[in-house]
């Protein structure tokens, strides 16, 4: 799903099963039932593009409110405002959220966010007190929100259009890799930083980093983020 719709999707419980819906036209529709040849289209009425904001509310991570531009903020504690657009990231995965746990326990410093999305994990770093923060990812559309969504919560962060797999990478005392654990498996080995923290799988899943040892873990909803350091 998230190759077929980066822009997001919703996860709903229905009983024993998971349901996955997306809002899309006719193009998306037809990529849908070429992978899952049992979907079923619905009509939606004209405000569709407005109700998927009814899904993205505020939550608290690592000391943090992650707050969607159209909610008024809380007055509970730090917010950062997060508006996804078109890239991956509102802060409310479970990912996320384990990732902000584990870096708000670690001693600020320069930090590296591989796969960076709407750059969430970025600016919420950034607020704990991290420098320089860089964000690189291979979508356009994630380079573009991540920078807004700075600029909106008062940052100028780095931000870089970059495949992780292949171009060149910075050196960093923190890498935050939350993407998959296959990327996550062939991202470890070109990184030059002491500590890293992983997500983007499920908590079953445990990746094996030659050079690094995994010395943390959190899980939230069956999914893990781990944290690792350079042998």
């Amino acid at each position: 799903m998230l190759a077929l719709f980066p822009e997001g999707f919703e996860e709903s419980d229905r009983g024993a099963a998971l349901e996955l819906a997306a809002y899309t036209d006719a193009s998306g529709d037809a990529r849908m039932r070429a992978v899952f040849t049992t979907a079923v289209a619905t009509e939606l009425s004209g405000d569709w593009e407005e109700r998927w904001k009814e899904f993205h509310r505020p939550v608290r991570a690592g000391g943090l409110w992650i707050v969607p531009p159209w909610e008024a903020e809380t007055t509970e504690g730090e917010t950062i405002t997060i508006d996804p657009g078109r890239a991956f990231g509102t802060g409310a995965h479970p990912t996320t959220r384990l990732c902000l746990e584990l870096v708000s326990e670690l001693p600020p410093g320069p930090l590296l966010d591989v796969g960076c999305g709407s750059g969430v994990l970025s600016i919420a770093a950034a607020k704990l007190g991290f420098a320089p923060v860089v964000g690189v990812d291979q979508d356009p559309n994630a380079i573009e929100a991540a920078g807004r969504n700075a600029e909106a919560n008062g940052l100028e962060l780095d931000f870089r259009r970059a495949d992780a797999t292949v171009d060149p990478l910075p050196p960093s005392d923190l890498v935050i890799a939350n993407i998959t654990e296959k990327l996550v498996a062939l991202v470890a080995p070109r990184l030059e930083c002491r500590q890293l923290v992983t997500s983007g799988y499920f908590e079953p899943h445990v990746p094996h980093l030659p050079g690094f040892r995994r010395t943390g873990r959190r899980t939230l909803e069956g999914w893990a983020a781990d944290l690792h350091v350079r042998e």
